[in-house]
């Protein structure tokens, strides 16, 4: 892997997992939703510094160039992250339309009151 790829990876997370954590401080995001993020940061920080790994899955998987398999697995691991936001917003949106429900038949009992 090239020292520059290496360099970079490790300065992102770094970036991102201090963000993600000044994010908690702040109460501006739900630690339930951090975790994946200082997951996937801790994650490239160790194939950073670690990029045997990488040789080695990307031997076994048998794709050439180890920049590859890393630009796979982080496509891969954002459509998955992705997959399960819209289905998060799909259960709130139903959830939302449901409690709009709700509060409209007890405007109208009130009304009738």
């Amino acid at each position: 892997m090239p020292v520059i790829l290496r360099i970079v990876l490790i300065i992102s997370s770094v970036l991102m997992l201090i963000y993600m954590l000044k994010k908690v401080k702040k109460s501006k995001v739900q630690i339930e939703h951090t975790i994946f993020w200082i997951i996937l940061g801790v994650f490239l920080i160790l194939i950073s510094l670690v990029p045997q790994i990488i040789y080695l899955f990307a031997y076994l998987l048998g794709i050439q160039s180890p920049v590859n398999l890393i630009l796979a697995f982080i496509i891969f691991v954002l459509l998955i992250k992705q997959f399960l936001m819209t289905i998060e917003v799909s259960q709130l949106e139903i959830k939302i339309r449901e409690l709009v429900e709700e509060i409209a038949l007890k405007e109208k009992n009130d009304e009738e009151s």
